[in-house]
């Protein structure tokens, strides 16, 4: 596969994404958002094809915030989720051409679609793999926010989990991920990690994301989003995939997008990306095709 540029966008918060680009001079921009403690190289498999395809395209994937190899916030800062909108915002503004296809899994659907009804003529179309949100939270408390300082503290006194070899990391990975083959996890843990001074490996992602922040997902919020949508969108869920919302949500939500249709990607979970690559790419394929730029 054609390897991607990797280049830095400074955003208007200060931080910097990391970005990787294949065919800049392109017209036609897709751009692929990660989802949580994932990377813009979980995509590489589909990225293939797509160019396959697609031929000239031009394809962004970023690492958001606190992800890959983008910065992370540093001191006194913390992980809000309406602050990756205006990160996609500035690497879309840096970087794509006049047409736009938004592809965002899990977390990275959410961001995308949040993005698509801000800033609705500015996007031609909308892929949401499992990206409709995480389960609804329990409402903002004094037990949660107790919660989330202690955690904090904790991810800040602790130094990050490290392993002894890149097979190790794989291994971390594919227990995550059940169906992620062996050698595309041993080069994701090699595109995830860094080596540390002792000569052992870390995930690149921020632990502090791991904690539970004070703000939990608001449906009704997502709602609004999801009914502002004004392209049109696709909707993707894995056959083999355990969703972490419950089906009815999953209807609900789906409803309140005007001009939606579905499709269920057989012998695939959740990571879809990485499981079925080739099929997903032509299902986007179809999709961008039998949607006209307006």
């Amino acid at each position: 596969m054609k390897e991607p540029l990797q280049r830095r966008v400074r955003t208007r918060t200060g931080l910097e994404l990391s970005v990787l680009e294949w065919n800049a001079a392109a017209p036609h921009t897709i751009v692929l958002v990660h989802g949580f403690l994932d990377l813009a190289w979980g995509f590489s498999r589909l990225v293939e094809y797509l160019l396959a395809s697609l031929g000239d395209v031009h394809i962004l994937a970023p690492d958001m915030r606190g992800h890959g190899d983008s910065d992370r916030i540093g001191a006194g800062g913390y992980y809000h989720f309406f602050d990756y909108v205006p990160d996609l915002a500035d690497v879309i503004a840096a970087c794509a051409g006049p047409e736009l296809t938004l592809v965002g899994h899990s977390m990275g659907g959410t961001i995308a679609a949040y993005f698509a009804a801000t800033f609705p003529k500015r996007v031609t179309r909308l892929a949401l793999l499992e990206g409709l949100g995480p389960p609804a939270g329990d409402v903002a408390s004094p037990e949660r926010t107790r919660g989330w300082i202690d955690a904090i503290g904790r991810v800040r006194d602790k130094p990050q989990r490290t392993y002894a070899t890149l097979a190790e990391t794989a291994q971390r990975l594919r227990a995550n991920d059940p169906l992620l083959d062996e050698t595309f996890a041993l080069w994701l843990a090699e595109k995830s990690t860094l080596k540390t001074s002792d000569d052992r490996y870390r995930f690149k992602h921020d632990p502090l994301h791991v904690t539970r922040g004070p703000y939990p997902f608001s449906p009704d919020v997502g709602e609004r989003f999801f009914c502002a949508l004004t392209c049109p969108v696709l909707l993707v869920e894995g056959a083999d995939s355990e969703q972490f919302i419950t089906r009815s949500d999953i209807e609900q939500r789906a409803s309140r997008i005007p001009r939606a249709e579905r499709f269920t990607l057989p012998n695939a979970a959740h990571m879809m990306q990485r499981h079925q690559p080739q099929a997903l790419a032509e299902r986007l394929v179809r999709f961008v095709q039998s949607t006209p730029v307006h």
